[in-house]
């Protein structure tokens, strides 16, 4: 029996490999394009950059130091020169396709950084070296007019396609978003009701209101239910950001109604006792109309002086004596605490006593339903 040579017996030392196994090396030298690794065997392998990663503007000597330990796969036992060729990117790519299978098949979320975003028509995620398209249509639940906010972020999706023979991997971010506002939604539906006083956040202010984030679902603050008095403009009293109290006035299904006119803060209430008819007051002209000047008497609280009570003398429009900012003394002539409405006469103080008596027995002081006349206006202006 022949004795083996050194070289022979050096040579079982080594351990076997082939091509397409996956081994782990250590780096025993790094330089900006490859990577040499000891994988146990009578060769080195070397790693290139492009088998190493995509991203062909990578430093090698930035990601790995001598020392670490690399998983590979074998592309080539020689490569013409000796050594054993190697790839990381492949390796990364396969355990990356299982990844997005499993999340494909269990429909479970997946997360991935965003390389690229061609042409403003989607993004393009990667995980673990598998690159991952999600269109503009499925990246949100709104339009998004300018993806670049994306760029370099990590983003968590759903897999809504995929197909390895195909090389087709599509993402869906926007059922992701949508799934999740509506278990917030449920959570906060759940958890409140009408008559509850909450804390949101003003999202967008619009000419009739203000939607509020509720934290997990908007509820419309109505440009009506913003005070006890006239509002001129939602916008000059909110804008988004801004954190308020607001009372849980209806839910209806997902649609819910709110308000800032809290009971307790009510300046109609007991509107008789502060304002009984016969009493005087002064107040300051807040608007007007064809048919009266609204009075404003306190914060919220505006009386109608009709067109026909400004004065004995007859006129035409209120605005022919009277311009915003005037202050006006009148008698509280009615007071309607239902309705919220009170009626002023500057009329009855020009009156001697008598024939204001006859007067009001003969029911000649106007008794005008402002409600239902500021509703007509508004619906013609509308």
């Amino acid at each position: 029996m022949s004795e083996l040579t050194f070289e022979q017996m050096l040579d079982e030392s080594f351990k076997t490999i082939r091509t397409g196994e996956v081994v782990s090396g250590e780096v025993i030298d790094v330089k900006p394009d490859y990577i040499i690794l000891n994988i146990g065997y009578k060769s080195d392998g070397i790693l290139t950059k492009s088998e190493f990663t995509n991203d062909t503007s990578v430093d090698l000597t930035e990601k790995v130091k001598i020392g670490d330990t690399l998983e590979v796969k074998v592309l080539k036992v020689n490569d013409g020169e000796g050594q054993v060729s190697l790839t990381h990117k492949r390796l990364a790519a396969d355990k990356g396709s299982k990844v997005l299978e499993d999340a494909f098949n269990n429909k479970s979320v997946i997360k991935g950084v965003v390389s690229q975003i061609p042409n403003n028509k989607g993004v393009i995620v990667v995980v673990d070296e598998v690159r991952v398209f999600i269109p503009a249509g499925l990246l949100s639940d709104a339009y998004e007019k300018d993806l670049s906010k994306f760029m370099d972020k990590e983003i968590e999706f759903y897999m809504q396609e995929y197909d390895p023979k195909q090389r087709r991997y599509i993402g869906n971010r926007k059922e992701l978003i949508v799934s999740q506002k509506n278990k917030a939604m449920e959570e906060v539906l759940s958890k409140i009701k009408v008559g509850d006083t909450v804390e949101g956040t003003v999202k967008n202010v619009t000419d009739f209101g203000a939607f509020i984030d509720l934290g997990g679902i908007d509820g419309l603050l109505h440009i009506k239910e913003m005070s006890w008095g006239r509002i001129e403009s939602a916008k000059k009293l909110y804008k988004a950001g801004d954190k308020i109290k607001v009372l849980i006035k209806e839910i209806n299904g997902t649609r819910i109604s709110l308000s800032t006119k809290f009971e307790d803060e009510n300046p109609w209430k007991d509107l008789a006792a502060r304002f009984p008819v016969g009493s005087v007051v002064t107040g300051t002209v807040a608007r007007m109309t064809d048919f009266g000047a609204f009075v404003q008497l306190e914060g919220g609280v505006d009386a109608l002086l009709h067109v026909s009570q400004i004065s004995k003398n007859h006129i035409e429009k209120p605005s022919d004596v009277l311009k915003i900012g005037d202050e006006v003394t009148a008698e509280v002539t009615e007071v309607n605490e239902e309705n919220n409405r009170i009626s002023l006469s500057v009329r009855a103080l020009l009156q001697p006593k008598k024939e204001k008596t006859e007067e009001a027995e003969s029911g000649d002081y106007a008794s005008v339903d402002v409600d239902a006349v500021v509703a007509s206006q508004e619906e013609n202006a509308e």
